[in-house]
């Protein structure tokens, strides 16, 4: 029996024995287990998350460790939401691989699975609510080639190497710089886990290794505010581009110390996520990815409010 029939069915015993079917709705259970609760960006997807809740009248809930470092707590996590017996279940992956058995075991229990910011490895997720992180990072190369004049050394501060957006996100850098900048050499990539505290020192350690280094671009809100302490503490004059938002980003671009960063949509992603939750238990087919968009923000267009609309603090 297919999904959308067997809750056709469902809506309509539930009316035969006096259930409103709201009620029925309310008892569709969709835990989403994202990637931490370190940064902004994590509330803003919860919050659309929780709206699309509301909206669809379903019950959610909200997850994450405590940082981006955690892989093994988050597969606690997704195990855990796994025993409940979700109706369906949203999943932003630390490590695109680590996860696959228990999505598998999702599958066989017929739990349908929305990948959200970060896809798997595998076509076990109905799909994918996420930014077109290759291409975003591709916009923050050609804004920070034409920041540094097309020529010099740049480095990346990226926040993983193990999840599908540190792996897109450094690729869509490196890859543009390559491809478009001869005369921009990147010289190192390395990793903080989307830790400022650790993305602060490696930034200092690679501002000590390249004296001539005109430009660092940080891969998530994490790194991205590292490299700015970083590069504050050793009191060097670079040009820094980010990703994502938050309060900390916004007012280092207010003040001059970043140049701009790459804004997703995180509401969207939450509520998209969900939504697309809602349309897989009842049997409706959903594109292999759904792109919630991003945009380029700095100082001259942080006002605008297309832009400010996701922004998040």
């Amino acid at each position: 029996m297919s999904t959308k029939r067997a809750f056709g069915i469902a809506v309509v015993c539930a009316a035969a024995l006096g259930i409103p079917s709201g009620a029925l709705a309310q008892e569709t259970y969709i835990p989403l287990v994202s990637k931490g609760f370190q940064h902004q960006f994590w509330q803003a997807v919860k919050s659309g998350a929780e709206q699309a809740a509301k909206d669809y009248k379903v019950k959610v809930t909200f997850e994450g460790p405590e940082t981006e470092a955690m892989v093994d707590k988050q597969i606690d996590m997704l195990s855990a939401a796994l025993a409940k017996h979700p109706t369906a279940l949203g999943f932003a992956a630390l490590d695109s691989k680590a996860a696959i058995p228990l999505l598998k075991k999702a599958q066989a229990a017929k739990v349908p699975v929305v990948a959200f910011d970060s896809g798997v490895d595998s076509d076990i997720p109905v799909t994918t609510a996420t930014t077109n992180n290759k291409a975003a990072a591709a916009l923050a190369a050609d804004k920070m080639a034409d920041l540094i004049g097309k020529n010099g050394e740049v480095a990346v501060v990226a926040h993983d190497q193990t999840s599908r957006t540190g792996v897109d996100r450094r690729d869509g850098f490196v890859d543009r710089m390559k491809a478009n900048y001869p005369n921009v050499k990147i010289v190192t990539v390395q990793y903080g886990g989307g830790d400022h505290l650790k993305s602060t020192e490696i930034t200092k350690s690679i501002l000590q290794a390249y004296p001539n280094l005109k430009g660092i671009f940080g891969t998530n809100e994490g790194s991205a505010i590292g490299v700015v302490n970083g590069v504050k503490e050793m009191k060097r004059k670079v040009v820094i581009v980010g990703y994502d938002s938050g309060k900390q980003q916004k007012d280092a671009i207010r003040d001059g110390l970043m140049a701009g960063a790459i804004t997703q949509n995180p509401v969207g992603i939450g509520y998209k996520t969900v939504e697309a939750a809602v349309k897989a238990i009842k049997g409706e087919q959903l594109p292999k990815v759904i792109d919630t968009g991003f945009y380029w923000y700095d100082k001259t267009n942080m006002n605008d409010p297309k832009i400010a609309a996701v922004l998040y603090d």
